[in-house]
């Protein structure tokens, strides 16, 4: 059964064709075809329970469920994994009366 999930890093939404039975490491391997990272310097993170997803589990193991929302962090030089960074459209608007409207 195809579904499709969502990795979200900056400004950047990938939405991945996947399968419940693929594992996180299939997942990561794609990413790596569009972001020319190698999968062992890429971290992907439940954004509905803050889990680190393990690479030898399913999706369907880790309860990944269809239009899932996942963070994608990186390796960084210091060998330590980013923070995760995703920006929110409302981060593109700057009020102009400080009550948080455009």
């Amino acid at each position: 059964m195809a579904m499709y999930i969502r990795v979200k890093r900056n400004k950047t939404t990938y939405f991945i064709q996947c399968d419940p039975t693929e594992k996180i490491l299939e997942i990561k391997q794609k990413l790596q075809v569009l972001i020319d990272k190698p999968v062992n310097d890429q971290r992907l993170i439940s954004l509905s329970n803050g889990e680190v997803l393990e690479d030898s589990k399913t999706l369907a193991e880790q309860k990944v469920e269809n239009d899932a929302k996942l963070a994608l962090t990186l390796r960084k030089d210091d060998n330590e994994f980013e923070d995760i960074n995703i920006v929110k459209p409302d981060d593109f608007y700057q009020s102009r009366d400080g009550m948080g409207e455009p």
